[in-house]
Formats: structure tokens, sequence, C-alpha cells
């Protein structure tokens, strides 16, 4: 990863799946420009980016008019180019995570969608003119997406559209030599899978059923963003890659 040049947004703290992320690119060589939710934030991730010599260290709130467009032009000032992204945000109004996806708000469904599956594409669009020689994009994602999972409720359909995004979006930047792929991963105790209701019981479940008996954590699926930016995986593209001991493979399995 010498030479490489990444955004990873999303990092809260050290426990950050996103700061895995980065801790590992930057292992690996590659420089990095890192993000902070909001002034409460930074705190907590200043310190980390120093560690890794972020030359980037900027506020960014999808939420917020002009952020995120702000990141990108000062990649473009200082860099030029951007050959990877980490896409690790994902957020819902409490009031519709934790109730049933029926009785969910039309507000709170669109807040969940623009900062958790629109904001991957708005960063697509940003990154596509700095990845002239090509690139990767990574999202991060969750079993839920694909099947009931017992309280993750209106996040399911949300991290559905996101999946559904990574494959039309591969499908459009895949000519430019921009690959776009998911990490589906297991259940690990971090700041943003705290908002979920029963948590502790997704992870005992993961522990029982799983192929490996076990959960995953946050450095392995730190690993697997950097084998999916790096050039080791430079025919992988439109891919949901999962990191959870196996949790989704198996079905009805009568022990």
């Amino acid at each position: 990863m010498n030479g490489k040049k990444g955004l990873v947004i999303g990092i809260a703290n050290e426990h950050s799946l996103a700061w895995a992320a980065a801790r590992n690119c930057h292992a690996a060589g590659a420089e990095l420009a890192v993000t902070y939710l909001n002034d409460k934030a930074r705190p907590h991730v200043e310190p980390l980016a120093q560690s890794i010599d972020a030359p980037i260290l900027a506020p960014c709130d999808v939420s917020r008019d002009g952020q995120l467009e702000a990141v990108f032009e000062r990649i473009t000032s200082t860099w030029g180019r951007l050959d990877f992204l980490v896409h690790a945000i994902a957020w819902a109004p409490a009031a519709d995570l934790h109730g049933r996806l029926v009785d969910s708000s039309a507000t709170g469904f669109a807040q969940a969608m623009q900062i958790s599956c629109h904001s991957f594409i708005r960063m697509a669009k940003l990154a596509e003119p700095l990845m002239a020689r090509g690139g990767s994009l990574t999202t991060l994602s969750f079993l839920g997406a694909e099947k009931v999972v017992d309280h993750y409720n209106l996040m399911g359909p949300v991290k559905a559209a996101l999946e559904a995004s990574v494959r039309y979006l591969a499908h459009e930047l895949g000519p430019k030599g921009i690959r776009v792929n998911a990490i589906s991963a297991g259940a690990i105790k971090t700041r943003a899978a705290s908002g979920i209701e029963h948590f502790d019981e997704l992870i005992r479940e993961t522990e029982a059923k799983s192929p490996l008996r076990r959960t995953v954590t946050a450095d392995e699926v730190g690993r697997a963003a950097l084998l999916l930016v790096s050039d080791h995986t430079t025919a992988i593209t439109g891919e949901i890659l999962h990191v959870d001991a196996g949790f989704h493979v198996d079905g009805m399995i009568f022990h």
C-alpha cells in the first residue's frame, strides 16, 4: 500500500471498525485522510489520526450541507487524487430503530437512508474524478440486510439498499477501474452496535451457532478492508464479503 492515498470516514473511537480499517491500511503503508463527526467526537478521533500521521483531519457530518464536499476539496488540494475510501457510517433515530419496521416514521426512514446509504453514493460521485487511475470503494454492512435479525428493525431494509447500491455502483464505475464492495461484518461490540437492543443476545447466538463458534474481532474486519482496497483484489467488485465466522451460512441446524 506504499504510495496509496485513502479516506476513512466513520471513526468514533479506538473500538470503531473504521479505526481497525485505518490502522491496518496505515500499517501496510497507506497515507490516510480521517474525519470526525463533530466537536464532541474530535477529542476521541484526533489522537488516533495523529498516531497514524494522517495529513488530513476534518469534520464530516454527512447530514450537514457542504461538510462532505469540503473533505473532498481538502483531498483534492492536498493530494490531487484518491486511491480508496472506506465508508463506515450508519444511523437511525432511536425511536425508529427500536420500534417495529411497520411503525417507522417516514422522516426517520429517510434520515436513516440518507446517512447510512445515500452518503456512500455521494462519496462515490465525489471520489470518481479523483480516481482517474482506478480505485476502491468499500462500505460496511450486516447480515440483517439479507435475513431478518431480531431488533435490527429499520436498519435491515436500509442496509439492503446499501448492498444493492454496491452492485449498481460497481456496474457504473467498473469501466473506469473503480471497484465497489461491502464487508458484511459479524456481531462486534462497537459504539454503533450499542444502539441495537438485546445486542448481547446476538453475540451469544454467534458464539453458539457460527461454524467457527466465536464472534469476530474488529481487527479481522480491518484486515478484510485492507484486502479489498489493496491490489490483491483488483478483479473483485460488486461483492459482499462476509467476515462473520461463517454465521451467515447456517440455516436450520439441529445439534
